[in-house]
């Protein structure tokens, strides 16, 4: 059996302009680089203003397992079935990181014969926006720094929380937490975040045009003032030097899937630490020139789908017409407790042996999330991301029970070992879903408090009984109340790996306390993000890195990465 990357290296690529003719895509809209990807120009949405907007899907998934669930081969290999059934479509997806692509989770470019092709561009630097996100941010971590140096004439307080500067790369061990300013006698406590999940990456995907992320940029705070007011990009006179670093990183780049059908990959934020969605740019071009538009959104719906709906929706205006929620039958298996997956080992026998009784019980995971698209309003899909090791019986369960919890529509996805031929089923089902009666809502009024809004998503996205505030949680949600700042949307960085804040806790549990460690501000994205539990802002690389090996080829090609 081919590997992924085997799969697109082997595959025959169409020249780029191709691909942007058959969307619609003038050549003079089109910045090249190289024959297979392109950024595009902004302009085009003047073009384009006035014709009418497609069909919008989002694509989420159950609490994801060490096993994978495949969104991202589901969310590629939808689009391609569109495409067989001879829809026009547009998949809008987002930049990996560096820190998973040589740490956990390796690439995201999709699997076998559902992918983003080329997958080591995809994957490795692609067009460089994540590194202009990385300088535009250090930059004014540095302007703060040297205002303090020279005299501090704003009167930043060098000891209350600023700007944290960010790298693309999992390093927690080293720089999540460190002291600096050795050299300048202000000696403080600080840290490094993963470039992902920095605010300018947040502005990057929720910004609607060059003039918008220069006013974005400029109303970040960035510091802190001694009698407690903030201080911004602009205050620091940083903002325009940052908007010249993002002004070519704005525009979504171009690519294709292996059967051709057009690809946007566009900013690159996680779900669990940030708002985890491909960018708005990205979505109102797409939806404009495709009659449907496929993208996904980070980890489940719990988080992802959560601020795609609360964040991005708000401020893109678009909306939904249906979800696609993806689960495998051995994820669900996990989801019952019984099972324990352990790095490095042979998966535990059971998790491929014929049980719809534990399915079915791992399905509390499914019904919830079912659940909470429902919220919503919006027309849910279920779509089951098949194995060779799937029974009958237990597809029968999950069709049961998915059917029962309010999901309309039960399709099995074959796209790994298909392509598009093997998502026409869900194809079918995602248009019929599309025509569905949609009453789509916003989970909470922007009007609540703070508080009143942490503990609508947590009692109702996650199962929580109560919440519980650590002291700088308390401290920072009187200073944002005071400031104004009560009235912006939430993005709960929050675990991926479980509904509740503890990533061990499987299935769906209910009644337990939510702790929220801290609050932080993201002024210029336009929300604010609550810490939950332990969840941290800087990821570390596992034991055996997935870089180990990735290396280059005698004929210089990528060999081991995935």
């Amino acid at each position: 059996m081919l590997s992924d990357l085997e799969i697109a290296q082997q595959a025959t690529l169409k020249p780029i302009r191709e691909v942007a003719e058959g969307l619609g895509i003038r050549e003079d809209e089109l910045e090249l680089f190289g024959n297979f990807k392109a950024k595009v120009d902004l302009e085009i949405l003047d073009r384009l203003a006035s014709g009418p907007a497609g069909k919008y899907i989002d694509v989420t998934a159950i609490t994801p397992t060490p096993l994978g669930e495949g969104k991202t081969v589901t969310t590629i290999g939808l689009s391609m079935g569109l495409a067989k059934i001879g829809k026009n479509v547009c998949t809008c997806i987002r930049q990996p990181s560096l820190g998973p692509v040589f740490g956990i989770k390796g690439g995201a470019a999709g699997g076998g014969h559902s992918q983003v092709v080329p997958m080591e561009d995809f994957n490795l630097h692609l067009t460089g926006d994540i590194h202009a996100v990385g300088l535009a941010n250090n930059l004014a971590c540095a302007f703060v720094d040297n205002s303090i140096y020279h005299g501090n004439p704003l009167d930043i307080d060098p000891y209350a929380p600023s700007l944290r500067r960010v790298v693309d790369i999992s390093d927690r061990w080293a720089l999540g937490e460190i002291v600096t300013g050795l050299g300048s006698g202000i000696v403080r406590h600080t840290g490094f975040d993963i470039t992902v999940a920095s605010e300018v990456m947040a502005i990057l995907g929720l910004t609607t045009g060059l003039d918008d992320i220069r006013k974005r940029l400029g109303r970040m705070v960035v510091a802190y003032r001694r009698d407690g007011s903030p201080v911004t990009c602009d205050d620091l006179k940083v903002g325009g030097a940052m908007a010249v670093l993002m002004k070519d990183a704005i525009k979504p780049n171009l690519m294709q899937t292996l059967e051709h059908t057009p690809c946007f990959v566009h900013a690159g934020p996680f779900a669990n630490i940030a708002h985890g969605n491909s960018s708005i740019l990205a979505d109102m071009i797409a939806t404009k020139l495709a009659d449907y538009t496929v993208t996904e959104s980070g980890f489940g719906a719990d988080i992802g789908m959560e601020k795609f709906m609360n964040i991005k929706c708000r401020q893109s205006g678009l909306v939904p017409d249906c979800v696609v929620l993806v689960a495998t039958v051995r994820a669900l298996k996990m989801h019952s407790g019984k099972f324990k997956v352990v790095a490095g080992r042979p998966l535990d026998p059971g998790l491929l042996q014929e049980n719809p009784d534990v399915v079915a019980e791992g399905c509390a995971n499914l019904e919830k999330h079912i659940e909470n698209i429902r919220m919503h309003g919006v027309p849910c899909v279920v779509a089951v991301n098949r194995f060779t090791t799937d029974a009958e019986s237990e597809l029968q369960a999950v069709a049961e029970k998915a059917k029962a919890a309010g999901a309309g529509w039960v399709a099995h996805s074959n796209v790994w070992a298909e392509g598009g031929k093997g998502g026409t089923e869900l194809a079918e089902a995602v248009v019929e879903a599309c025509e569905a009666p949609n009453d789509f809502k916003f989970l909470y009024d922007l009007d609540l408090s703070i508080k009143e809004k942490i503990e609508t998503i947590a009692t109702k996205m996650y199962g929580a009984g109560s919440v519980v505030y650590e002291k700088a949680a308390e401290q920072a949600i009187e200073r944002f109340t005071q400031l104004g700042y009560d009235n912006l949307p939430l993005c709960m960085a929050k675990t991926h790996l479980s509904l509740t804040h503890d990533s061990k806790v499987k299935g769906a549990p209910t009644g337990f306390e939510f702790p929220v460690r801290d609050v932080r501000a993201s002024i210029g994205a336009g929300f604010l993000y609550p810490l939950c539990g332990m969840m941290r802002t800087m990821p570390g690389l596992p034991t055996t890195p997935a870089g180990e090996k990735v290396d280059i080829g005698p004929d210089g090609q990528v060999v081991g990465l995935f």
